[in-house]
């Protein structure tokens, strides 16, 4: 695709973003942005000394 054809569709998409009207959910937006207290994340929990406790590094004598 040529510079031409690259800037028309680039010039196309600016402005369907930019005229469009969008359907906001600033409840969910917010949720997302904030974080829920209800959702807790598995990663939060688990500790990460369990995840390596069967592994043995190279001994040191």
């Amino acid at each position: 695709m040529g510079r031409g054809r690259a800037k028309a569709k680039q010039t196309k998409v600016a402005r369907d973003l930019k005229y469009r009207t969008h359907e906001t959910d600033f409840g969910a937006l917010a949720r997302e942005l904030h974080g829920d207290e209800a959702e807790t994340d598995e990663s939060d929990t688990i500790d990460e000394s369990d995840q390596w406790s069967d592994y043995r590094g190279p001994s040191r004598d």
